[in-house]
Order: C-alpha cells, then sequence, then structure tokens
C-alpha cells in the first residue's frame, strides 16, 4: 500500500500536467465540408443585386459604386459589378478600406456556381478559398446567371489563415487563437467570455460534453449566432467539428488534422 501511494504521488504531478487532447495546432481540411440547411439565394436583374440569404439581407445596385450597408459589424459600404451575364463581383469596404471580396461565376449551362472569396482581418491577414454550388432553383428571365438557389457542394480550397486554428488547456480553462486575430480564454463553466478580434462575435461560452468533446457557444451582443460541437479522436489527431449558424440556417460539419 505504501509503495502505492508513493506511487501516486509521484505520478500525480505528470498527470496533472499531461496535455489536454485539444492542445496543440489544427488545420481543417476543405475537402471533408459537409453542409446543411438553408441555400443561397442570389439575384441580379435590371441593374439591382440582391442577396436573400445573407445577414442582414443586401439589394443595392450593381452600377460599380460604392453603396451604405447598414446592420453588418464587418463591412459599411457594399459596392456589385456585373461582369457579364455569368459573373459579379462584390467588395466589401469598412471605414473606406476594403475587407472583402467575392466573385460569383455560373457555368455556361447555369447549373454550377464558383464563388472566389477574399478577406483582410483587422490584424491584416489576408486569406481567400474557393467554393462550388449546385443550382437548386432557376434564374429569373432576363436575370443574369448568378441568380437563383444554390446549394453548396464542396470547398475547393482555403488559405491556412482561414482554417488554422490553435487550442490549449489550461485547468478546467480553454484559450483559442488563429492567424485572423480572433481568440478567447473560456472556463469550461457555460459562462459567457470575451472572445477578440472578430467584430461580429462578442462573447464565448463553453461547456465539456465529455473528454473528447467540448461545446462552444458564440454571441454577438447576448444573442446566440453559432453553435459549435469539437469532439477529438480518440488518438488525439482528427477533431471533428459540428457547427450550426443561427443567423443564416446553416449547418456545416469538418474535419481537421493536428499538426
Amino acid at each position: 500500500m505504501r509503495k502505492l501511494l508513493l506511487a501516486l504521488v509521484v505520478l500525480a504531478p505528470s498527470v496533472l500536467l499531461a496535455d489536454s487532447v485539444f492542445d496543440g495546432t489544427w488545420r481543417f481540411n476543405p475537402q471533408t465540408a459537409q453542409f446543411g440547411g438553408k441555400p443561397d439565394s442570389y439575384s441580379l436583374q435590371k441593374g439591382m443585386y440582391k442577396c436573400e440569404s445573407c445577414a442582414p439581407k443586401v439589394e443595392v445596385k450593381a452600377d460599380g459604386n460604392d453603396h451604405p450597408r447598414s446592420g453588418s459589424p464587418y463591412s459599411d459600404t457594399i459596392n456589385v459589378k456585373e461582369v457579364d451575364d455569368h459573373t459579379v463581383e462584390i467588395a466589401s469596404k469598412k471605414g473606406g478600406k476594403v475587407v472583402g471580396t467575392s466573385k460569383l461565376t455560373a457555368s455556361a449551362d447555369g447549373k454550377m456556381l464558383t464563388v472566389e472569396w477574399s478577406f483582410i482581418s483587422d490584424n491584416g491577414q489576408e486569406g481567400h478559398g474557393k467554393a462550388g454550388y449546385t443550382r437548386i432553383a432557376a434564374a429569373p428571365a432576363g436575370a443574369n446567371q448568378i441568380s437563383g438557389t444554390w446549394k453548396p457542394e464542396k470547398v475547393e480550397s482555403i488559405s491556412d489563415s482561414a482554417s488554422t486554428v490553435t487550442y490549449k488547456m489550461t485547468g478546467d480553462s480553454l484559450s483559442m487563437s488563429d492567424p485572423s486575430g480572433d481568440s478567447y480564454d473560456a472556463k469550461l463553466d457555460g459562462k459567457d467570455y470575451p472572445y477578440k478580434g472578430d467584430p461580429g462575435t462578442t462573447s464565448v461560452s463553453l461547456k465539456r460534453i465529455d473528454a473528447n468533446t467540448i461545446e462552444e457557444t458564440d454571441k454577438r451582443n447576448g444573442k446566440v449566432i453559432s453553435v459549435s460541437r469539437m469532439k477529438v479522436s480518440a488518438d488525439g489527431q482528427t477533431m471533428t467539428m459540428d457547427v450550426t449558424d443561427k443567423l443564416h440556417g446553416t449547418t456545416a460539419k469538418f474535419e481537421a488534422k493536428k499538426r
């Protein structure tokens, strides 16, 4: 018994200081993405561009000029340019500075949509990606071919800056940081803690489900905007993240590998 107690005393510090399965830098694989929920809806007709699935919704002239946008924490103006009957370019600005771009291109037969996007975060980090969509509702007669309702099919590419995250567990707290400057340090007690770096997310709460699973709830000014469940595999090398986007009514599932 004395030898057992001595062994426990000797081993206790190493057990307490052992790394959490969440500790490390993770890179999400875009090829594993699965999507559900509401589809995306765009239209460009008679010189007006509309995005019904955006939050907040967008309705603005597609004349290549900057127009005020209200209700978004990320941008205050939007510029929409109709390049041709299959292509639209969009630039979002905040304080006169471009913070995001997107290019929507419908295929020649109008059945597929490619969206190429980029961003510049508050800390100056740049990121970009490319995704493919399948048409599920036709464009109105005479409208640009990007118009209609689209189901996300795949993420073709995404930069490390938009798909890499680092976690560190310290006691009963988890810290998160990413290249774009987003971060938090929150206890696993379900209470709200500050979320830094993302103008659209003001607080976060964390809840431990089991040894390898944590549920994260993000809020904007007290309102829940997304719920994510992160589960690490038994070998500690793969993380599965299920995200429910409350603002857009969508779901997404990704896998990440520890670097």
